[in-house]
């Protein structure tokens, strides 16, 4: 079986993957018959998950320590997950999503064994840059930290964090046409997670507002429209992540491909597979906000027009 990868970035408006899961059908595709490595923004779809046992669930920062060879993913069945919540989440929507851990673990057996509380509010805020792509900061990161250590103190071996989010101005995200305003910053907290602790994370927005939408909005963001909750998804995600190690598991080595957006080749993984003659497929079909196209780039970059002519060629 053959190991690829399958990513879409986070916050730059992929007409493909930039919404709520909507690149989960075609890396179910290609994960029928391999092994294949996901960002969570493939398969992250609120109250759902596209998420199947052939696939590799590594957020950004560890997806690109992956690619640069410094670490190994060693695949799991079940991890214990634990939940961090940010304190200024108000009691009646801490509920709510408590409610959501104990559905998850009575419904897919998930193991998680705790959540904590963060001691100080940590501050998030986002917006969409003057590039169009998504972004934003945390006043205080060290608090998520803070609270995960008390968690793999307790045996956590993947850490799902919550904070908590202003409500945005999102009618160009749920129309189709626009950028998801939260996920650049959400890539931030999960990126400095994995970084400082070397432990599976990501990240589900809680926002104080959480009556369902009852307009028609865009069907590839629809899954976050109609839940209260952004969490099931990282919790069932995070339950399969594969351990970070540094010599255990697949290593870049064993890569056989990855599959980018047309005009996204700019990061690491792309760079780094092709420094090891890894084949590199752009699907022209879909397209972001970047403009990184393989005719700007020194690379070698096998372009094909969708993401069904690449599988059919993968077959």
């Amino acid at each position: 079986m053959k190991l690829g990868a399958f990513i879409v970035p986070t916050g730059i408006g992929a007409s493909i993957g930039g919404f709520a899961g909507d690149a989960s059908y075609w890396a179910r595709k290609f994960a029928e018959n391999n092994r294949l490595i996901v960002n969570p923004n493939v398969v992250n779809a609120g109250c759902f998950s596209g998420i199947t046992d052939n696939m590799l669930y590594v957020e950004g920062y560890s997806l690109d320590e992956f690619f640069r060879g410094k670490l190994c993913l060693k695949g799991v069945k079940n991890n214990k997950v634990g939940v961090v919540f940010d304190k200024g989440i108000s009691q009646g929507i801490l509920n709510v999503h408590i409610n959501t851990i104990n559905a998850v673990k009575t419904i897919y057996g998930i193991d998680i064994i705790d959540w904590d509380i963060t001691d100080e509010e940590v501050g998030v805020t986002f917006e969409i840059d003057s590039s169009n792509i998504s972004t934003g900061g945390v006043n205080n990161i060290q608090t998520v930290v803070n609270s995960a250590k008390r968690l793999i103190a307790k045996g956590a071996e993947a850490i799902a964090i919550v904070c908590k989010f202003e409500e945005s101005d999102s009618d160009n995200y749920s129309n189709g046409i626009g950028v998801d305003p939260v996920g650049g910053v959400e890539a931030i907290i999960s990126h400095y997670v994995s970084r400082e602790l070397k432990i599976p994370c990501a990240h589900s927005p809680a926002f104080e507002d959480i009556e369902i939408e009852q307009r028609i909005v865009d069907s590839r963001c629809s899954a976050e429209y109609i839940t209260p909750t952004y969490l099931p998804c990282i919790l069932i995600g995070l339950s399969q992540a594969p351990q970070l190690t540094e010599n255990e598991g697949y290593s870049i080595n064993d890569l056989d491909y990855l599959i980018m957006p047309y005009d996204a080749l700019g990061s690491i993984p792309v760079i780094e597979a092709n420094k090891r003659n890894i084949p590199i497929y752009a699907i022209k079909e879909n397209k972001t906000v970047l403009n990184i196209t393989p005719d700007k780039i020194n690379l070698n970059i096998n372009i094909f027009e969708t993401y069904e002519k690449l599988f059919e060629y993968l077959k």
